[in-house]
């Protein structure tokens, strides 16, 4: 599933990472383990991908929702609009590098997963970026199902010169307008994913799978602008200007 968060840091820039379900502490400083219940996405006869997507128990907040279909109903570049409490975020879903991805969010979609949700962390240091798709707005929260990750697009990013995390793995630059999932290890995405408002520096360990309209990202960034709930004066928790999600429209 989708949401925990833990702090590495690189031998020249701190990473923050983002991860999702786990537990109920969506600040926890422990590594994020991987889910068992790994799943796989594979070319199929006349080279269709078929997707996966294994149960990893009940959905959060009790939001039921229908597994995604296993043939991807959408292909190329998909047009989506995330309608917010700060205004409209378009959001571009590339189906042909993420077809699994974009094909279980674009079904959430569908089934209304996001209305009436609120974007749930939002870090203005390390990294820059508004995380959503936890109806529970804990931060561990999922649709009751797993699928594997699709890094393609997060190895072609740039690498950051800034050098490799402490686990030794090579920092990429996730540039402003990118969307990608965030998970709690390997083949664990869900429902969550994060927006990228300013460039920023992690392991290509997350599936990108799209980006953010102009407007979207300034948008974001006013947003940001405000801080976090944080107490402690980190820029790592809720949005102190809430991010209501109203809906989620594709097409």
């Amino acid at each position: 599933m989708l949401l925990r968060a833990s702090i590495a840091l690189t031998a020249l820039v701190p990473v923050l990472l983002l991860s999702g379900c786990g537990s109920d502490d969506s600040k926890a400083t422990d590594s994020a383990t991987t889910s068992p219940a790994a799943s796989s996405s594979s070319a199929a006869a006349g080279g269709a991908t078929t997707c996966t997507y294994p149960s990893s128990g009940a959905g959060s907040a009790g939001v039921k929702v229908s597994t995604p279909p296993a043939t991807p109903a959408v292909s190329g570049k998909v047009a989506a609009t995330m309608h917010t409490s700060i205004g409209d975020i378009g959001l571009t879903l590339d189906a042909d590098t993420a077809p699994c991805t974009v094909n279980s969010f674009v079904s959430l979609a569908k089934q209304k997963y996001f209305d009436k949700t609120s974007c749930h962390r939002l870090t203005t240091e390390g990294i820059d970026v508004l995380q959503c798709g936890d109806p529970s707005g804990t931060g561990s929260g999922g649709p009751g199902y797993t699928f594997a990750d699709e890094l393609d697009g997060a190895k072609a990013l740039v690498t950051d010169k800034e050098g490799t995390s402490a686990a030794g793995e090579t920092i990429k630059t996730y540039p402003a307008g990118t969307v990608a999932m965030a998970n709690a290890g390997a083949n664990t995405n869900g429902s969550q994913f994060f927006l990228v408002y300013a460039d920023s520096p992690l392991p290509p360990n997350y599936a990108v799978f799209g980006t953010i309209d102009a407007a979207g990202v300034k948008a974001i960034i006013a947003d940001a602008a405000a801080g976090t709930d944080n107490a402690n004066g980190q820029g790592d928790g809720h949005p102190k200007k809430p991010v209501d999600i109203t809906s989620v429209t594709v097409g």
